[in-house]
């Protein structure tokens, strides 16, 4: 993650990492503890690289010569590892995406790296959901988008209510994925969420 003006520096952010093993009990000076803030911070690095990209870039190369398809588009399984910006704990899932081209389609290698730029952020499922479709509708501009997220929260299950086995599903249709049942009922029919597929 590169620096900015604003940014703590990594010898902060190092710092910071040392004092919460500090406040949980631990000596951070200890053997085994003395690399985990070099780590951690390593780690942050990469489970938040999304900052650093801009989704909306992986969709803006196109093509166009497609031999007049015009029919729904759908990646689905799409995996991704986020974390949920309340108690900054792992959310792990698939995201299923689709779209109906209009005139241009996108390689889907760059609809998973869109599901991948968000998911590398702080997020709450909606937003996220929500984020993916937006940015799909608004750089290829197809006739509708569909993105449904299915999540397990480590939030809900490590702890709090300590619940494990539940996952949160969450849907943003656009365009016709939104107003023809039919193409919704396609999209949902072709990615079958739910137990037991």
């Amino acid at each position: 993650m590169a620096d900015t003006p604003d940014k703590p520096s990594r010898e902060q952010a190092e710092a910071a990492v040392r004092t919460l093993l500090a406040w949980a009990g631990e000596d951070p000076t200890r053997e085994g503890l003395l690399d985990t803030p070099k780590r951690v911070v390593t780690a942050y690095g990469d489970w938040f690289s999304g900052y650093d990209d801009d989704p909306r870039e992986y969709l803006a190369r196109t093509f166009e010569e497609v031999a007049g398809y015009d029919e729904m588009i759908v990646l689905r399984d799409i995996e991704f590892e986020s974390h949920c910006e309340h108690h900054m704990a792992p959310i792990i899932g698939k995201a299923h995406v689709g779209y109906l081209p209009n005139g241009k389609v996108v390689g889907i290698s760059k609809l998973a790296r869109v599901v991948e730029t968000y998911a590398r952020r702080f997020q709450v499922q909606e937003k996220m959901t929500a984020q993916i479709a937006q940015s799909i509708q608004d750089v290829l501009q197809p006739l509708g988008v569909g993105v449904v997220v299915e999540g397990a929260h480590e939030c809900m299950t490590t702890r709090g209510v300590h619940k494990r086995g539940v996952s949160m599903i969450t849907s943003k249709m656009l365009g016709m994925f939104r107003d023809d049942a039919r193409t919704r009922a396609e999209f949902l029919r072709f990615i079958d969420v739910g137990p037991g597929r």
